[in-house]
Parts: structure tokens; C-alpha cells; sequence
């Protein structure tokens, strides 16, 4: 039992070490994603997701901080993939017209944070079952931040981005 404990401690590290190093990719996209949207609302969905990811870099060094681990040390490729895609899209932007194209950009931002949900809850289910009450509350609070993005994300689609590129 207590050598199950140390890998699922050891598990839930190298997987914070992953959400952290997908974070800190995020900082640098987003305002790429931004520049190249052409929606102001979709623009500063994007900004406000910068800030709010800035927060989460800043929550997982303080997780980090907590268990005495440094968040360095591991590179996040399904996130390097995911950001590769978006920038495919910004470099291609002149195929297409800009409401397809914002489209386009919400379509990769959302597969960027269903990953990051998934991410976050796994982590937050290894915390619950490692006892880490300090960790659950961090990592809930950046998940309900995930989930609202991504919905925020829906809503711009659906009311008028997907319409406009559509028409």
C-alpha cells in the first residue's frame, strides 16, 4: 500500500510537471491567437484566457512550492502538438476569409482546453485520493476556470462566429 502511495505520488508530480510546462506554452500562444482573430470579442476571450493562464502558472508553482518539487524538468508535447496546430491555422490565415478563420482559431482553442480539463481533473482525482486537501482547492479553482473558458468559447461560436463564417 505505501509503495502504491509513493507512485501515485510520484505520478501526480510528473503530471503537474506536464500541466505546468502546458501553461507556461499557453503564454506564449495565446497572444498569437489574439493578434490573429479578427472578432474584438473573440480577441479578448483570448486575452482574458492570458491572464487567467498566468494565474495558473502561478497556482502550480505555489502547488509546487507546497510539496517541495520544482515544476521544471518535463516538456508537455500533446500541448506542443495542439499550439503547433493553431499556428498552422495563423500561417495558412490566407486561405480562408476571417470569420472562418476565427472559427478555425476556436475550434483549436477548445481542443486546447478540453486537454487541459482533463489534465486538471486527473490531477485533482490523484489529489483526492493522495489527501492533498492544499492541491484540490488549487486545482479546482483553475479547472472551473478551464470549464468557463471553454464555454465562453462555445457561446462566441455559436452566437455569431460560426454564423458569420457560415454566410
Amino acid at each position: 500500500m505505501a509503495q502504491q502511495n509513493k507512485d501515485l505520488e510520484k505520478l501526480f508530480v510528473e503530471q503537474l510537471k506536464d500541466i505546468y510546462s502546458a501553461e507556461t506554452q499557453l503564454v506564449s500562444a495565446l497572444p498569437k491567437m489574439a493578434k490573429a482573430a479578427s472578432t474584438p470579442e473573440l480577441q479578448q476571450a483570448f486575452n482574458m484566457h492570458l491572464d487567467e493562464t498566468r494565474n495558473h502558472v502561478q497556482r502550480l508553482e505555489q502547488l509546487f512550492d507546497g510539496i517541495n518539487s520544482s515544476p521544471r524538468g518535463k516538456k508537455c508535447k500533446g500541448m506542443e502538438g495542439l499550439i503547433e496546430e493553431g499556428n498552422e491555422l495563423i500561417q495558412e490565415k490566407a486561405q480562408y476569409d476571417a470569420a472562418t478563420l476565427d472559427a478555425g482559431l476556436i475550434a483549436a482553442a477548445q481542443k486546447v482546453e478540453h486537454y487541459e480539463i482533463s489534465s486538471y481533473g486527473t490531477v485533482r482525482s490523484f489529489a483526492e485520493q493522495l489527501g492533498r486537501q492544499d492541491a484540490i482547492k488549487l486545482l479546482n479553482q483553475t479547472l472551473d476556470e478551464e470549464y468557463a473558458a471553454d464555454r465562453k468559447l462555445t457561446s462566441i461560436a455559436e452566437r455569431m462566429v460560426n454564423k458569420q463564417a457560415a454566410s
